[in-house]
């Protein structure tokens, strides 16, 4: 098969014929992979305002403004988001639907079986009382985990991972999507991979929407150097690696 062929077939739902499903870990026994990677209990922590303290915050949009609204946007002002703003970003595009009951796996997004692959990392510029540093959020519990604090080195390290895309530094908060694909893997095999990225698309698109709603913006990216990135998130690279990124600003 010639290499584009091969890439074609990758978009194509045929693999799944070619899969026996039985052997899946999932239908051996193997207990199922967490939906949340540990974190090292000694790093500090940041309680996110939950939906109640955020939501007086919002002005109420209406969605068809939100879709007609909805473009990638590359210039920010120099506005810092709230605190309230950023935690109402994260919640659409990973937090639980119902928090505190038991039933994680349904959130704001759609996800291939519930098995939400991803963990989201934060390098955060510009939010009201809150450091810069990288984050990675915590959605079961609502937190932030400060991985470390941004300096000029680490800007720069940043800046040459988006192979020089100006508006990344000029943003607010740049998301980071990590996938962990064994959690998909676990249960759909060599299926797993194709229903990754599409739920990527879904959790990207919640984040546009959701920026309109509080007057901001942000452009998806996928052009990114792998291994720097993998470096700068902490991450593996193999179990665990960079899939998609994007900036969010005030406009």
């Amino acid at each position: 098969m010639a290499d584009i062929d091969l890439y074609r077939y990758f978009l194509k739902d045929s693999i799944r014929k070619t899969i026996d499903f039985h052997a899946s870990d999932q239908s051996r026994g193997v207990p199922a992979p967490p939906l949340e990677e540990q974190v090292d209990q000694k790093l500090p922590r940041i309680s996110l305002p939950d939906r109640k303290s955020w939501r007086p915050v919002l002005q109420e949009t209406d969605i068809v403004d939100a879709i007609s609204n909805r473009r990638s946007r590359r210039n920010y002002s120099d506005a810092y988001l709230k605190v309230e703003e950023l935690a109402f970003l994260l919640w659409t595009t990973q937090g639980p639907r119902n928090p505190g009951n038991q039933t994680p796996h349904l959130r704001t997004v759609p996800s291939a079986g519930a098995r939400h692959s991803f963990e989201t990392y934060l390098f955060i510029h510009r939010v009201e009382n809150i450091v810069p540093g990288l984050y990675r959020y915590l959605p079961f519990s609502n937190e932030l985990v400060l991985m470390y604090a941004l300096d000029e080195q680490s800007k720069n390290k940043l800046s040459r991972a988006v192979f020089g895309q100006g508006f990344v530094a000029g943003s607010a908060v740049v998301f980071v999507w990590t996938t962990v694909p064994y959690r998909m893997e676990w249960r759909y095999l060599q299926a797993a991979h194709r229903v990754i990225l599409l739920d990527a698309g879904h959790v990207c698109q919640n984040l546009y929407l959701a920026c309109e709603a509080i007057h901001a913006g942000t452009c998806a990216i996928a052009a990114y150097d792998q291994e720097a990135m993998d470096e700068l998130l902490q991450v593996d690279g193999k179990e665990q690696f960079t899939l998609y990124l994007a900036p969010v600003g005030k406009y």
